[in-house]
């Protein structure tokens, strides 16, 4: 439910159509599915699936982030919770591959390389299906563990607002999630977790606001 002041709104809408990375989807040897907290993601990976773009979806997530803004609530990993979802949307659970250890995104993708490897199935190309404000340091991480690979980001089409509003979420706790994620596209190239993206004076300066104001519980002191 979007019950944030309207000039907290507007702050909020500056960083999410940052975070959010349109692409036009094309074929690719493999879907890559960062799990997370949001089943609409797996909703999301089986339309993807379903339009016939990649012969193999993953679905990459632990058990983490018990104590949290990013805790699931979930007793199983967050893959095989996703990977379920996304079966009864009608995906063929015969062209699914969990990997059910990530704790965070660098571990989606190393660990997804390995179990890859193990299979000897080799890949050139990824389609990265995650949480809308998510995207941009999903393909920052990825193009960091997977260089030379071709990635390409998709989500659900939807704005902030008609996403706050079936979110299932309180949206001050989202807004604090998507301040940290831009916290971390600013720190984390240095600490040679992703690579660098550009952040325009304005989704800067509505970092600061928002974070004056309070929305603070994500980033890293």
């Amino acid at each position: 439910m979007n019950n944030l002041p309207s000039n907290i709104f507007s702050l909020a809408r500056v960083i999410w159509d940052y975070h959010f990375l349109r692409q036009e989807l094309t074929p690719a040897d493999i879907i890559l599915v960062l799990s997370s907290n949001d089943i609409r993601v797996a909703d999301h990976a089986a339309e993807v699936f379903n339009k016939g773009l990649a012969p193999l979806i993953v679905f990459s997530g632990g058990i983490a982030h018990a104590n949290d803004l990013l805790a699931s609530g979930w007793s199983e990993p967050e893959a095989r919770v996703l990977a379920g979802r996304a079966i009864e949307c009608g995906l063929p659970a015969d062209k699914i591959l969990l990997e059910e250890k990530a704790t965070n995104t660098g571990d989606n993708f190393d660990f997804t390389a390995d179990l890859l490897a193990q299979r000897g199935i080799n890949f050139s190309s990824a389609i990265l299906v995650q949480k809308p404000f998510m995207l941009r340091r999903a393909y920052a991480t990825g193009a960091k563990r997977w260089p030379g690979k071709k990635l390409t980001m998709t989500a659900q089409n939807v704005g902030l607002e008609e996403y706050l509003a079936k979110a299932g979420q309180p949206a001050g706790q989202i807004l604090n999630i998507m301040i940290g994620d831009l916290q971390r596209i600013k720190l984390y190239p240095e600490k040679g977790f992703q690579i660098p993206q550009e952040i325009p004076d304005d989704v800067w300066r509505a970092y600061e606001q928002l974070v004056a104001q309070g929305y603070d519980r994500h980033i890293i002191r």
